[in-house]
């Protein structure tokens, strides 16, 4: 599918703003279902963290998808969204009482218990409330993974998961304890990996550990290994879906399940993020000596991506066929990490024209905020642009 933009309708509304190619994001869940399909025993859970506007989560729910949440606030989201509670996977590394409280009271699939302490908390509580909860341990299995810094998860020296070493030790304490049922074991190496070596690396950590928990008599249900799979920020136009036949095929391929587990997924960004573009309007045109800068409306207020990770992000004009020149984009905001790109081509570029930037479905709403007393900004579908 090429990714169009409805033009003359996108100037009706004022920027910045978020707008959702809804047929493209379809178009990805149908490319999902299509390689779930083939396996009675894999389950796919949206990751919210990614977007929770609901006029994305809409057709996520509708395709059937579960939902990875990491928050009170996003379990709200989810229900009030329609996702069924016993389709809610809870994880996080600091979920506060209330927040298990509210997962408990509604009846969640699963938690994906962090820590210890987190474990004995779960265990407390849902004593208290009489009732027996799912749970997962999230063990961190030492696998690096190709991507930035700030978004690998699966190191020893990350926050998350419970050490290997502890592994027997806690399935032990937690199999012993009246309120929660072990269900089995919870993984994720990252974010925005495009490298099937990092998922290959996972699948033959989660063989040694199954084959250690095989030689102590340990059976579990559940193997989770979580999301990471990224997307094509280059060329978001010629890939608009990411890489989801190889990335299955590498879980079929060299991951060992044992007869009657399920495997489950936790897919956030590639499911959502090129369906999604930041719009927004050029306000000033500013000559430097050695610099042309293109100032926006929208700042990193709309999209923190590049200024947190140095992430690129293709951008259009979207309202210019002229020659094209050198410039920087940069947004309003007090700060010289206000910066979207330098030195990038583009057409003609003029003041009130409308410019896009692609790629941002995920992560670029959901992290939005109020800095310099910003309003934030709204996401509309495709669907209401073209209906109005």
């Amino acid at each position: 599918m090429t990714q169009t933009f409805p033009i003359e309708a996108l100037k009706k509304k004022a920027t910045p703003y978020y707008y959702y190619n809804i047929e493209l994001l379809r178009q990805t869940l149908d490319a999902v279902k299509a390689e779930v399909s083939k396996h009675d025993n894999y389950f796919v859970h949206y990751a919210i963290k990614a977007n929770a506007n609901p006029v994305v989560l809409k057709p996520i729910m509708k395709a059937g998808l579960g939902i990875d949440c990491v928050s009170g606030g996003e379990i709200t989201a989810s229900l009030k969204a329609g996702f069924p509670a016993d389709k809610i996977v809870f994880a996080g590394v600091g979920k506060a009482d209330w927040e298990i409280e509210m997962g408990i009271d509604n009846n969640i699939f699963c938690f994906n218990v962090e820590s210890i302490p987190e474990l004995e908390v779960i265990n407390e509580i849902a004593q208290r409330k009489g009732k027996v909860v799912n749970i997962c341990l999230r063990i961190n299995p030492n696998v690096g993974a190709h991507t930035h810094a700030n978004i690998t998860t699966g190191l020893s020296e990350n926050k998350f998961g419970i050490d290997m070493a502890h592994m027997f030790d806690v399935i032990k304490m937690a199999n012993e304890m009246s309120n929660v049922s072990f269900q089995g074991l919870h993984f994720h190496i990252g974010s925005q990996i495009l490298e099937m070596d990092d998922f290959i690396a996972l699948c033959h950590r989660v063989n040694e550990l199954q084959d250690k928990l095989d030689a102590q008599g340990i059976k579990v249900k559940i193997i989770n290994v979580g999301g990471g799979l990224g997307v094509d920020y280059d060329d978001p136009i010629g890939n608009p879906l990411p890489p989801l036949k190889e990335y299955f095929d590498v879980y079929n391929t060299h991951l060992k399940l044992r007869a009657g587990q399920e495997l489950h997924f936790e897919l956030g960004r590639a499911i959502v993020a090129q369906c999604g573009s930041l719009i927004t309007k050029v306000l000033y045109m500013k000559d430097n000596t050695n610099k042309k800068f293109a100032i926006v409306d929208a700042g990193f207020t709309e999209l923190i991506r590049p200024a947190l990770y140095g992430a690129h992000h293709k951008i259009m004009n979207l309202t210019s066929n002229g020659p094209q020149d050198t410039y920087d984009v940069v947004g309003p905001i007090c700060e010289s990490s206000d910066t979207f790109d330098t030195d990038i081509k583009l057409n003609e570029v003029r003041r009130g024209d409308l410019i896009a930037m692609l790629s941002a479905g995920a992560y670029g709403e959901a992290m939005a905020s109020c800095y310099n007393c910003r309003k934030l900004p709204k996401g509309y579908s495709s669907e209401d642009i073209m209906a109005e």
